[in-house]
């Protein structure tokens, strides 16, 4: 029983990094801009979930780069736009966000993945909502 328990454990181990539960979540974003008469409700897909780390213990005698930790953060994403209703002539009306379509655990990418831990307080709206109705997608 004891072997049964300690191979179901290596295999835990083994495998976690190959089934960690980093996968796209839907996720609702409220987008305004204080020119434009409303805000805009859209639904995407985001990466979240959690990736297998490990702390070394001698962090004194590692270089930086040893130290960074797996993300959750995108291995395939599109860019989608969308046209903010009620903006005057002069404000450019389109937003852009990404879409994630497969995720992965790794190093953050700061090109495109906001890399804090930080939650977003101010993800409601001000001003009447519109929900999505036309856009258009930019492949990335």
């Amino acid at each position: 029983m004891t072997a049964i328990f300690l191979m179901s454990m290596f295999f835990g181990l083994a495998c976690g990094q190959a089934m960690a539960f980093c996968i796209p979540t839907e996720y609702m974003m409220h987008v305004e801009r204080k020119e434009c008469a409303y805000c805009l409700t859209i639904n995407t897909t985001i990466c979240a979930g959690y990736c297998m780390t490990r702390d070394f213990n001698g962090k004194l005698f590692l270089p930086k780069y040893a130290l960074s930790q797996d993300v959750c953060t995108y291995r395939d994403f599109m860019y989608k736009t969308v046209e903010i209703p009620g903006c005057p002539r002069h404000v450019t009306p389109y937003f852009s966000y990404p879409v994630a379509i497969s995720c992965k655990c790794g190093k953050c990418n700061t090109d495109y993945s906001d890399c804090i831990h930080e939650a977003i307080k101010t993800n409601y709206c001000t001003k009447p909502q519109k929900s999505y109705v036309v856009g258009f997608s930019i492949l990335q």
